[in-house]
């Protein structure tokens, strides 16, 4: 199916976020969740992608994410609840992208604490997932610092630390800020056979609950670790959830 190398319409945009009439394939609840954002030149970016994707812009600009949260309730619809695989933490490298005027979300990388979750991810879903440590602390009221590094064996040694202090609710992202470019996402991109088979996955949430973020403390070595160029600057931060969400299963494109 050919692509189309014009960016997703507001219009375009809004249209995913209407729920897929089918039966979603999981539930998840989602929260404690921290959104850092940088800014990225289009072309830094685009070599990175598998040769269908075009990089998301906003103004001109593509986005690198570092999202760490915490995940629990994970259930499926078709299988009983599995002990230990309920909850976990995840932490993910990300950027935003677009095809046939579906935009979503492309992942370099998502570490977990959970084996099973990995390796089914993995290998239902296509995702680059790996196994690691990770820690989600509470040092002071409405304060949280998560920590980590992973342990998947033959992946890149990388590491995670961060500690923020939340701040006030924030207004429901307005359609075409920034705020909504960067948090309000309703689909995933996969793919295997180095990019030759691409997936496309649906999500469905209610819009994101944001909160404004003080960064206390940061270091990480996430981004390099995929021959990224190092972000510069301060981060764009939001602080989201709690978050009840349904997932579909992958689509090929």
């Amino acid at each position: 199916m050919p692509h189309s190398p014009l960016s997703p319409t507001l219009p375009d945009r809004l249209a995913q976020r209407e729920r897929p009439a089918s039966r979603p394939l999981m539930y998840q609840e989602w929260g404690d969740l921290l959104f850092m954002h940088w800014p990225v030149p289009a072309e830094v970016i685009q070599p990175h992608l598998p040769p269908r994707l075009q990089v998301d812009t906003h103004d001109g600009m593509a986005w690198l994410a570092i999202v760490p949260f915490r995940m629990w309730d994970v259930r499926s619809r078709v299988t009983p609840p599995v002990p230990g695989v309920r909850e976990f933490l995840e932490l993910n490298v990300r950027t935003y992208v677009h095809l046939d005027g579906v935009p979503g979300v492309w992942f370099f990388s998502l570490d977990a604490t959970n084996a099973l979750a990995v390796w089914a991810a993995r290998t239902f879903f296509h995702l680059p997932y790996f196994r690691a440590q990770l820690a989600l602390e509470r040092p002071a009221p409405e304060q949280l610092r998560y920590t980590g590094h992973r342990v998947h064996n033959g992946a890149p040694h990388a590491h995670f630390s961060a500690t923020w202090q939340l701040g006030d609710a924030l207004p429901p992202a307005e359609p075409g800020s920034l705020a909504f470019f960067l948090t309000e996402r309703y689909c995933l991109y996969a793919a295997c056979e180095q990019g030759q088979r691409l997936y496309r996955g649906r999500i469905s949430h209610d819009p994101w609950p944001l909160r404004s973020v003080e960064l206390l403390s940061f270091d990480s070595t996430l981004i390099e670790g995929h021959g990224l160029p190092p972000v510069a600057g301060p981060p764009v931060l939001h602080a989201g959830g709690p978050l009840h969400v349904s997932l579909w299963a992958l689509q090929r494109v």
